[in-house]
């Protein structure tokens, strides 16, 4: 198995930051429910004003390939596109349990 974990900082105000991390929450936990290797979806919405980062997702998939197969779904492609706008950073990790 393996988890995808990825953090994003997003541009804006306090208020826009929460309005797109809070569509790019519910669409990330919809795709269990599409991509068939996507095992579970877990997505944090920061509440502490003294990070940096606004959203953090923990994805399971079978495959180190799989990751690959989640991320060029059309359906991930489209969540994704939610805050391509106002994207800043992403950081990621994927590893092996």
């Amino acid at each position: 198995m393996v988890k995808h974990i990825v953090t994003f900082r997003l541009k804006g105000t306090p208020e826009e930051r929460l309005d797109y991390a809070t569509r790019f929450k519910a669409a990330l936990e919809a795709l269990p429910a599409q991509i068939d290797v996507l095992e579970s979806m877990e997505v944090g919405i920061n509440s502490n004003p003294a990070e940096d980062w606004d959203v953090v997702l923990t994805a399971v998939v079978p495959t180190m390939a799989d990751v690959s197969v989640y991320a060029t779904h059309p359906a991930h492609v489209a969540a994704a596109g939610i805050i391509a706008p106002v994207k800043e950073s992403r950081a990621c990790v994927d590893y092996e349990f």
